[in-house]
Order: C-alpha cells, then structure tokens, then sequence
C-alpha cells in the first residue's frame, strides 16, 4: 500500500463519498504531534495570559504531563532526529541544520541538489540513518507509518522506515519537508485518508507542521484578536500561528474521536525548539530563544495520553527530555528498545523520581565538519533539580564563563548566580564532563 499518491489526493481534492475506518487494531495506534517554533509559556495550561490553546489545553488535562520538558537541542533538524533516534545529537550526529560547504559564497540551504556538494548532505543524512529509529521499530512490529510536516533526512520511506510519506526528499528544492509542509496549514486530509487506509492494521502518524513556525500568516479570523493585545504586529502574527497549530490539533485528535480510534490510541506530544518572537522583526526570533541553551530554546512541555490506560497527571517538578519518547512508547507497547538509549519511561513514576539531571547541546546551525560533527559545539547545558550550568565550549565561543540559574526562581534565567554559586559550578561541570562522551570517529 503505497501512498505517495496520497499528497495531491489529500490536498487537492476532498474525497469522494464517506469512507469507513477499518475495525481497530488491538494494538494501540501511536500519533507524536510536534510543534515547530513555540515557546514553553505559550499555551494556556502553562499560564499564557492571552495565547488560546483549548485544545492542547484539554489534551495536558488528559495526559501525563511534563511542564519542565526538554528537547536535548535548541534547533529544529537535530532535535527531530532526537526525537526519531533516542539519542543525543552528539551521538546520532546530526547537530545542525545545513553542512558548511567549502565554498563560503553558496548558500547551504540552497546548494542540496548540487552534484558538487552531494557528500556533505549524504554524509549527514547517512549519520542519520545508521542509527536504529522508532518508525523502522514499529514497522518491524506490524504498523503502517505515514510521516507530515518537517522531514529533513532524504526521502522519509528510504531512510526511517516509513511506509507512508507526504515528504518527497530526493526533488528539487528538498530540503526540510517539501509537500508534507503543507499539512496543517492546508489542512489533514491526507492523514484522515491514511487512516481510513490503515486496513485494521495499527497505524503511526508523524504530525510535524511547520506550525507555528514562519512564516507567520494566520487564518484572517484569528489575527484581529491578537492585534488589540499584543505589543507589536509580529508578536501578534506569532501568537495567531500558535492558535492556528492548536486548532489543527484539535481537528486531528477530533477526528480520531469521531471515528472511534481515541481510546486505543496514544498521543505523544512535543515541541523540537523553542521560540521568542522579535517584537520589531516580523518571522525572526529573539534572543535566549531559538539556537540558544535558555529556557526560551529547550523548554517545552511533554504529554503521553492513552485514555483509559494512563491516569492524567500533571507534573510540575520532574524533569522529561524528547529522548525519553522511544523509551516511553516502547513501555506503553512491552517492547524492547536499543541497549544505547540515554532515556527513561516517561510513565514510570519511580524511574522519573530517581532521575534528578538531564543534559543537552547547542551548536552552530551549520555544521562545520560533517565528518566531526561535535565540532560545531557552542554549548553544553544540564539541569539538577531546580538548578541550570550552561557551559560555552572555549574553541568556538572563546572568553565566554559558565552560567549558573536557579530556575525555581529565575525561569527566565535574568539572575546569573555561577560567581556565588562556585563550588555548584564545578560540581555541576564535573558530571556535565562525565556524560559528554562524543565519538572520536564515526
């Protein structure tokens, strides 16, 4: 059942006549909705004083969820391989967006279908598909995945595994999603026409709209509103895509109701990075947001929902990273995972209480040497507790001292406490070194 066909279908045409879901699969369907570019604060649950997001609003109340979530890195590419792979960006190596090309007059987000630079995208790609993934686990198990949205890894089929794909990959023009960057902003049919599809078998649906994400173009009914409280016109714009995003979510976690699929499906729920909107620049984001180790960068709220199954519970304290996701899934399935795996069952209440850190990275957004690819490091950044090291890396954010936050009492990180806090920032540095371990080669 190969669907490539399902991208002009879905989104040039409304299917003819009603169609019937196949009767459900005993094996639980698994939907991951990952937001592109929002902040953490920017939903209603987490205290947004003017952004509506009811419908992600209703899933948190739904969930297990973390509110001091994390994505290992601040940046949409490695962090979506995070997610997919299980692992650290210094492990599956993909660590930006673009390779640095030798040439510095061509533009690497342009230079993709360039014979002359083929290796350097193939190497980065192939790091990546060397690395056992969840698509390929849940495939071997019997699912049918459709990926949409962002895709940055060649052809989505070839490379995790999927059996279905808006993204094409290989056209020209490829580079981060290609026709699956139409979902959500042009609705969801070719996800509705994939589950109807699905044939009784359990199906998998990757939903990464590049939502809210710029370009900042809201449905004309939802802007106004925005308009009248927020301080600029870009921020309102930004603020009218998030809403946008939580209504398409709304719509696909509606549909799976309406079709009798919600309670034998499990929703995961992230975001790849964060997000400030630049008050003056329309579509640009501020700084401490977007490529930076800051809250406004690698904060998100985390949610695992299996109605029935999961009690809801919303966790203020404990802290989940985008890598524990495969481990998590692959709990709620009593399936096995790779023996590498940094992460944890979100869903195991002692294993969450037994963990006190986490870890992550920052790099450049081109990687320097697709060979090397911890060579584009710019920081390295963990959390214990309530408390937050960010450590520049001296060879290529030189003169730079750690920073130190108490996030219980700073979450905005306006209070750098590492000269008080001494003899923390060498204890905290110590055990940042003991987990940085990142290949020699590859």
């Amino acid at each position: 059942m190969k669907l490539r066909w399902l991208v002009s279908v879905g989104l040039l045409c409304a299917f003819c006549g009603p169609v019937s879901v196949a009767e459900p699969s005993a094996r639980p369907n698994v939907v991951f909705i990952i937001s592109d570019d929002q902040a953490w604060s920017d939903y209603g649950f987490m205290g947004h004083p003017h952004i509506a997001t009811p419908r992600l609003d209703r899933l948190a109340a739904e969930s297990v969820t973390f509110q001091r979530g994390y994505t290992p890195v601040p940046l949409c590419r490695p962090s979506l391989s995070s997610i997919v792979t299980g692992l650290y960006p210094h492990q599956h190596g993909v660590t930006g967006n673009d390779p640095a090309l030798p040439d510095p007059g061509v533009n690497a987000m342009t230079a993709r279908t360039n014979p002359k630079y083929a290796r350097y995208y193939e190497t980065m790609i192939g790091n990546f598909r060397r690395q056992s993934n969840l698509v390929r686990d849940l495939v071997s198990r019997g699912y049918v995945a459709l990926q949409t949205g962002k895709w940055w890894e060649g052809d989505p089929i070839k490379t995790a595994g999927f059996t279905h794909a808006m993204t094409q990959g290989e056209a020209k023009g490829s580079r981060h999603g290609d026709a699956g960057l139409a979902i959500g902003r042009e609705g969801l049919n070719p996800v509705y026409h994939f589950i109807e599809q699905a044939g009784g078998k359990p199906f998998f649906v990757w939903y990464a709209p590049m939502l809210p994400h710029a370009p900042h173009t809201p449905p004309d009914d939802l802007l106004p509103k925005y308009l009248k409280v927020a301080p600029s016109e870009p921020v309102a714009r930004y603020w009218a895509c998030v809403e946008w995003f939580d209504r398409t979510c709304g719509e696909l976690l509606d549909y799976l109701d309406r079709k009798g699929l919600r309670e034998n499906t499990i929703v995961i729920y992230t975001c790849d990075n964060g997000w400030i909107q630049n008050p003056d620049k329309a579509n640009q984001f501020a700084p401490r947001s977007k490529l930076t180790p800051y809250e406004g960068g690698v904060r998100t709220p985390i949610m695992i929902s299996w109605p029935g199954k999961l009690r809801p519970r919303m966790d203020k304290e404990h802290l989940a990273s985008n890598v524990d996701l495969w481990p998590t899934l692959a709990a709620l399935l009593k399936a096995s995972t790779p023996r590498n795996l940094p992460g944890i069952d979100l869903t195991n209440g002692r294993a969450v209480a037994r963990r006190s850190r986490i870890f992550g990275e920052q790099y450049a957004h081109n990687v320097a040497d697709v060979d090397d690819p911890a060579r584009s490091l710019q920081h390295r950044w963990m959390i214990e507790g309530w408390w937050k090291l960010i450590a520049p890396d001296a060879r290529n954010v030189p003169g730079k001292s750690p920073e130190l936050y108490n996030l219980r009492d700073d979450p905005w990180e306006k209070n750098d406490l590492a000269v008080s806090e001494a003899a923390r920032v060498k204890k905290l540095a110590r055990q940042l070194d003991d987990w940085w371990q990142p290949p020699l080669n590859r």
